[in-house]
């Protein structure tokens, strides 16, 4: 029996390098937010079976609203989607999510709704990858800037290393369920894991396991500031060109 694959959105987060007034995951691209591009595409994937959105406490009633208005939180839908609250930190974020699923044996996707135009296809192809036996996955693209190595205190460079063998990961990164949470209950219970979880392969690379990288996409780049905003507006509205109704004479 296949296992089901679930993905949890994170979208608690504040953002506030965007300088909205909002949360930056409901910060609108053509009429439709982040966390509503991220969501859809997940759906539009056709490998997810049921979406988890983490989102804060106090603006839990306003992702109702703005699920509920694209019809993403229909009943009756296909692939469902629940709302999680999620934590003060991106990790406990996820930690909750995590302990949202019931399921014991599953594929779980990591997604950051900022980024928010990933192409479905590349969700598929880290999923495909879990199913197939990996236990890490995160999609990721060559380095294109030369990259320095810097003492934070000193400002002074302390060397060069070599970009050919160096990424620059994104989202979704997928993992078999029990593994993933089973980092997570040792970085939890540590007094000091002697490192911040920035993202869920570094926990599970701490944790002991093999990361697979696989190919990401351009299209999956992260909103985090404003010039990212204008770059994805640009995007969409080159690639979702308006629709001008013509009356006829």
């Amino acid at each position: 029996m296949a296992r089901r694959v679930y993905a949890v959105v994170a979208a608690a987060g504040r953002g506030t390098r965007l300088g909205a007034q909002l949360p930056k995951a409901f910060v609108s691209l053509r009429g439709r937010t982040l966390v509503e591009r991220s969501v859809t595409a997940m759906i539009t994937s056709a490998i997810v079976d049921e979406v988890l959105v983490l989102v804060s406490p106090d603006m839990e009633s306003y992702a109702r609203e703005v699920l509920g208005r694209a019809g993403l939180l229909d009943d009756a839908a296909e692939v469902p989607i629940r709302l999680v609250h999620g934590g003060g930190e991106r990790a406990d974020s996820v930690w909750a999510g995590l302990q949202a699923i019931a399921a014991t044996e599953a594929v779980v996707l990591i997604h950051d709704a900022a980024r928010a135009l990933t192409p479905p296809g590349m969700i598929a192809r880290v999923a495909n990858a879990v199913l197939h036996g990996r236990d890490a996955v995160i999609p990721a693209v060559p380095v294109a800037d030369t990259i320095k190595r810097v003492d934070v205190d000193s400002e002074t460079v302390h060397g060069t290393p070599d970009r050919a063998s160096l990424r620059a990961v994104q989202t979704p990164q997928g993992f078999d369920l029990a593994q993933l949470r089973a980092a997570n209950e040792k970085y939890f219970a540590a007094a000091d894991p002697g490192f911040i979880a920035t993202d869920d392969s570094s926990l599970m690379e701490w944790h002991g396991s093999s990361v697979k990288v696989v190919q990401g996409d351009p299209m999956a780049f992260k909103i985090t500031t404003p010039i990212d905003l204008t770059l994805a507006r640009t995007i969409v509205d080159e690639a979702e060109p308006t629709v001008f109704e013509v009356s006829g004479e």
